[in-house]
C-alpha cells in the first residue's frame, strides 16, 4: 500500500497488485474510523462507507486528477512504485 495523497483528514492510498477483488481502477480512502474503496473515474463507492461531505471532496479530487490516478493505477497494478498526487486545496 502506498499513500498517494492526504487532505482534510482524508488519506488516499493505492495497493500494489490490487486487481483481484474489484477488477477495476480504484483507490482506498480512510477518514477517521471510516474506510471506503472508490472507483476511478466514477467516484462510486465499491465497498465500505464514507461521510457524504467527505465523499464529495474525494469525488472532486478524483475528477481533477483522473489522468494521474489512472497512471498510478497502471503502475500499481504492475507492482511498480506510484507517485504522490497534489491534495485538494
Amino acid at each position: 500500500m502506498a499513500i498517494i495523497s492526504m487532505f482534510y483528514g482524508i488519506i488516499v492510498s493505492m495497493y500494489y497488485l490490487d486487481k483481484r477483488r474489484h477488477h477495476l481502477p480504484h483507490i482506498h480512502v480512510k477518514y477517521q474510523d471510516q474506510e471506503a474503496v472508490i472507483a476511478i473515474p466514477s467516484g462510486e463507492i465499491l465497498e465500505g462507507e464514507l461521510k457524504a461531505s467527505r465523499l464529495k471532496l474525494v469525488q472532486a479530487w478524483i475528477e481533477i486528477h483522473q489522468d494521474e490516478l489512472i497512471a498510478n493505477w497502471e503502475l500499481a497494478s504492475q507492482g511498480q512504485s506510484v507517485f504522490k498526487i497534489e491534495p485538494l486545496r
